[in-house]
């Protein structure tokens, strides 16, 4: 098993059958221990998604921090879903994404679905030609959708579903689109 997704399993099952998060383990490769970055966990039941949560910006003092709490997270706080049982354990299965750093969108045939996530933001007040990444301007609503999911084929679907999941309605409100990449692990 990948060691991304072992860490996250072993955070899960941990969490789930003693109520406790796991130390970072010690023997881990040193890519976890001395990089930075958001991360995503994403659960699955029997092919269907049982819970999926991230950051798309990192929040803790390396990767591994970052999987063991986003995977706790997933299995635990996805609004979406009933919390994670003990007996539903050995049917689970765990895709960990390392997102890359976002970086705005100024033309949008640059996007690809099946290549880079996107975030969209409301904008609270126009940043004109500015390089604004994530500062200490908070928009209102925001909406991430991660890269290569399956049916979604286009650019304009992407945009769509990640301004859904984010509440905003593209048609009135003034959006940033920022993309990234991952590398996925499964």
């Amino acid at each position: 098993m990948n060691p991304y997704v072992l860490l996250a399993k072993k955070a899960v099952e941990n969490y789930i059958k003693d109520g406790k998060i796991i130390e970072v383990p010690k023997d881990l490769p040193e890519e976890f221990l001395g990089r930075k970055s958001g991360t995503f966990v994403t659960i699955e039941k029997d092919g269907k998604l049982k819970g999926c949560i991230g950051t798309y910006l990192p929040t803790k003092i390396n990767i591994a921090e970052e999987i063991i709490h986003n995977a706790v997270a997933a299995a635990t706080e996805d609004y979406r879903f009933s919390p994670i049982k003990e007996e539903e354990l050995p049917y689970l299965s765990y895709t960990v994404y390392v997102l890359s750093y976002p970086e705005p969108v100024k033309d949008m045939e640059t996007l690809n679905p099946k290549k880079f996530g996107i975030i969209v933001k409301t904008a609270p007040f126009a940043y004109p030609d500015e390089d604004v990444v994530f500062d200490d301007r908070v928009p209102f609503k925001s909406g991430l959708l991660l890269p290569d999911l399956e049916e979604v084929d286009t650019i304009e679907q992407q945009i769509s579903i990640a301004c859904q999941k984010g509440g905003i309605n593209p048609g009135k409100e003034k959006i940033i689109i920022y993309k990234f990449t991952v590398e996925k692990y499964e």
